[in-house]
C-alpha cells in the first residue's frame, strides 16, 4: 500500500496537516488500514524532503499545513498511470505458511488449511455484511464510493482465497493418494505409509 501517493491524492484537494490527512485516509479506506499519526508525518517529512510538499503556514488552530507541490501533482498523475506492479508480489504470509508446513514433522496440513479457510469464510461473510450496509443507501459522496470499492476487493480476495485453500487441499489428497499407491523401496513403516501420513510426511511432488 502506497501511503504516501495516498497522502499526495488527499493534498490535491488542498492543504491539510496531519492528524486531518489520517482521518481523511481511513474515511476513504473504511479503516481497512488505520494510520497512526507518527505514521503520516513521517511521510510528510520524506515527502517535503523529495520536494513533493511544502509546509504551508498554519490553520486558525495552529495545525501546521501541507501543500502538495507540482512535482508531487507529477509524482501523483505518474501513480494513477502506471499500473501497480505484480511482478514482484509481497510476500504472503499464508502461502509461505503452506509451503512450509508441506512435510513438516508432526503438522497435519490439512488441519491448517481447515483453520485458515475458517477463518477466510468468517472473514468473508463480515465483508458481505458491511457491503450490504454500505448499499442500504445509496453511497452519497466519494469517501463512501471509496469505501465500496475497498470492501467489495476485499471481498474478492477472500474467495479467491477460500478457492485456493480448495485447490490446496485438492491437490494434496491427490498426491497423498498416489505416493500411497506407489511401490515402496524400503520395507517398513514407509511401505505402509497411508494418504494422512504422506499429507504431513516427505512426499515426491508431481506436476
Amino acid at each position: 500500500m502506497s501511503i504516501r501517493h495516498g497522502l499526495l491524492a488527499l493534498l490535491e484537494r488542498g492543504p491539510r496537516y496531519g492528524s486531518q490527512l489520517r482521518t481523511e485516509f481511513e474515511s476513504r479506506t473504511g479503516s481497512t488500514w488505520p494510520l497512526n499519526v507518527g505514521q503520516v508525518y513521517t511521510t510528510l517529512s520524506r515527502l517535503e524532503r523529495d520536494g513533493l510538499v511544502v509546509q504551508d503556514g498554519a490553520d486558525d488552530a495552529g495545525h501546521d499545513l501541507y501543500a502538495i507541490t507540482d512535482e508531487g501533482r507529477t509524482e501523483l498523475r505518474s501513480w494513477f498511470e502506471t499500473p501497480v506492479d505484480r511482478t514482484s508480489p509481497p510476500r504472503d504470509e499464508l502461502a509461505i505458511k503452506l509451503a512450509m508446513a508441506v512435510g513438516a514433522p508432526g503438522v497435519d496440513i490439512r488441519d491448517v488449511i481447515q483453520s485458515q479457510r475458517h477463518h477466510t469464510l468468517k472473514a468473508m461473510q463480515d465483508y458481505t455484511r458491511l457491503k450490504a450496509q454500505a448499499l442500504a443507501d445509496v453511497p452519497a459522496n466519494r469517501d463512501e464510493v471509496a469505501w465500496l470499492l475497498v470492501v467489495e476487493q476485499l471481498i474478492f480476495q477472500a474467495e479467491a482465497e477460500a478457492r485456493w485453500l480448495d485447490h490446496c487441499e485438492s491437490r494434496l489428497v491427490r498426491l497423498a493418494e498416489a505416493a500411497a499407491t506407489e511401490p515402496s523401496a524400503e520395507p517398513g513403516p514407509a511401505a505402509t505409509r497411508g494418504p494422512a501420513r504422506a499429507l504431513t510426511g516427505r512426499t515426491r511432488f508431481q506436476r
